[in-house]
């Protein structure tokens, strides 16, 4: 993934910071996302979407609203509207400078507003709320002890979610005047409304009021057990790949590029034997990994400082070994005629006392150990299984790692 820093004028002329995440191919499709209440664009949920919608091909441009996170203003200056309007420029930059966003995503009542928005982005062709609220009235709940004092004295300073926030009669105002569910019904868009019947925050009767008021093509998906800030990595995951694989649907042949979704274009495949692994920019150690045709993703779990978006380097080079392994022996029955039915192999890795190693020629000091179980199935005699453990030996993979290794190292000679 390419993340590049971006910003963009907002409603009121103020700088606003952005993030757009690039697939390493050409894209799908644009998507533009719109963060919760007070929230910003670097919100786990929102990382989490954005890395796993790239992965499937999209490019998605996030950004802090106007007075919140890097973005330049005075939250207090701001409403639901302005929201809006920023969230129409932010669609004006993609426009100009990529391309303009078919896909519109909102969570909480950043899916307010991204329904709010819909009728001004004339590309858009499917927008998605998550946990979205049927009237940004809503969050007025997050302030109600404050609110007369806010109608009196035309602004209260309150505290959300540990932060200070202005909020002023004007912003109250707005909230009032808007009526979301008539946009809904006129959306004229494909829409997918994303709920969690336990949403503690903003619950899930407002899914049913949005999905009522929209016409077809409309969709309902229940993030079951999800919290409102999707907080747990599975739970994100999962309602980006839904996600992904609903709006494809509504992407015209264009924009949606051949071949398996999270592949890039066989234009810009790497040539054979070579593989190049960089750095995402999301997470300490994330990296994307392209191979050929095709980009994987390894990191480091979380307990070891990592956001575990891919398997560890460690993983992958079990998961070479044990893929080499598998191969050779389909290959070798295939060639003896052999009865395999099915191969499998799981791979541990460890590091061991040198003393406690009996057959290892290091006598000092620890030692790396890998430990393979293979299960063979089918109508094998024992003579046939106990051949196949020896031709297991024989992989490349594992005769590259037990014999010789030279690494050359040397810097690039492409420009820094």
């Amino acid at each position: 993934m390419d993340a590049q820093k971006v910003e963009f004028v907002g409603h009121a002329g103020d700088r606003l910071a952005a993030r757009l995440d690039m697939p390493a191919g050409a894209p799908r499709a644009y998507a533009l996302f719109a963060h919760c209440f007070t929230c910003g664009k670097d919100l786990f949920a929102a990382s989490r979407i954005s890395a796993t919608l790239v992965e499937r091909g999209f490019a998605v441009l996030r950004f802090d609203f106007t007075g919140l996170g890097m973005s330049e203003g005075d939250f207090a200056n701001t409403s639901f509207s302005s929201n809006v309007e920023d969230l129409v420029r932010a669609a004006s930059f993609l426009r100009e400078r990529y391309q303009a966003p078919a896909v519109l995503i909102g969570h909480s009542l950043g899916g307010a507003a991204v329904l709010a928005a819909a009728e001004h982005v004339d590309e858009a062709r499917a927008v998605v709320t998550i946990g979205a609220p049927a009237e940004p009235s809503h969050v007025r709940r997050l302030f109600a002890a404050q609110e007369d004092a806010i109608r009196e004295e035309g602004e209260v300073e309150v505290t959300l979610a540990g932060r200070s926030f202005r909020i002023t009669r004007r912003f109250l105002e707005d909230l009032d005047a808007t009526r979301i569910r008539e946009r809904v019904g006129r959306l004229r868009r494909a829409l997918l409304v994303m709920h969690s019947p336990i949403d503690d925050v903003v619950g899930i009767d407002n899914a049913r009021l949005l999905y009522e008021a929209a016409r077809h093509p409309k969709s309902f998906v229940s993030l079951d057990d999800a919290d409102h800030l999707l907080r747990k990595r599975r739970d994100a995951d999962y309602a980006a790949s839904v996600l992904a694989a609903w709006a494809g649907r509504y992407l015209s042949a264009d924009e949606d590029a051949p071949g398996p979704p999270a592949g890039p274009r066989d234009a810009d495949s790497l040539e054979a034997g070579v593989v190049e692994v960089s750095e995402t920019g999301t997470g300490r150690y994330a990296n994307q990994v392209r191979a050929g045709r095709h980009r994987l993703s390894a990191d480091e779990p979380e307990d070891l400082g990592g956001t575990d978006t891919g398997p560890s380097p460690y993983d992958y080079l079990l998961a070479s070994l044990g893929a080499c392994t598998s191969m050779t022996l389909r290959m070798y029955a295939e060639r003896k005629g052999l009865a395999l039915e099915r191969v499998s192999v799981r791979l541990r890795h460890r590091r061991v006392h040198a003393d406690d190693c009996s057959d290892c020629e290091s006598k000092r000091g620890q030692v790396a150990e890998l430990e393979r179980v293979i299960s063979l199935r089918g109508d094998l005699s024992d003579a046939e299984r106990a051949r196949l453990l020896e031709i297991a030996d024989k992989c490349p993979v594992h005769r590259t790692l037990a014999g010789e290794i030279k690494i050359r190292t040397r810097a690039s000679d492409e420009p820094r």
